[in-house]
């Protein structure tokens, strides 16, 4: 390796993403992670995924439900946003907050390649169809390219 290249997790994480939603595990991961950045004098990224519903459009009564979704899902990235610039304040850490649409997984794996983060937290989840089909957490950490922390 060239000296000056980027390495991921060489002296610990400099940058931390956080996956983060409105649950318990989720606030829990965002505090870890937090933490940890500021322990470690890491950068912060909170990403909020916001996950289209299933709804099939076959009237305008469906169109209103996507859009009252919708609505719902800025509402809850506004106050997740004012919530980790808070903290972030409180703990004197650097921290970006980013929103997106689509497959938490994807879009977690897109950021952390686009943001060259080396370290993943995220909050575990309380679905119990996920011990089945598997969570994000374990499609995380089987992708294998990031450590993971899943916090309970």
């Amino acid at each position: 390796m060239a000296p000056g290249e980027f390495e991921l997790g060489t002296d610990g994480p400099s940058v931390i993403l956080v996956g983060i939603d409105e649950s318990v595990t989720a606030s829990r991961a965002g505090a870890y992670a937090a933490g940890l950045a500021r322990r470690q004098g890491a950068r912060m990224i909170a990403v909020y995924v916001q996950s289209p519903g299933a709804y099939v459009i076959t009237s305008s009564a469906g169109a209103s439900v996507l859009a009252a979704e919708a609505e719902a899902h800025q509402e809850i990235a506004e106050e997740l946003s004012a919530l980790a610039d808070e903290r972030a304040r409180e703990l004197g850490i650097s921290m970006t907050f980013i929103t997106t649409q689509g497959d938490p997984f994807h879009e977690i794996s897109r950021i952390a390649q686009e943001t060259r983060a080396d370290a993943i937290v995220v909050g575990a989840s309380l679905k119990a169809g996920h011990r089945l089909l598997g969570s994000l957490a374990v499609r995380l950490v089987r992708a294998g390219k990031w450590p993971v922390t899943v916090v309970p």
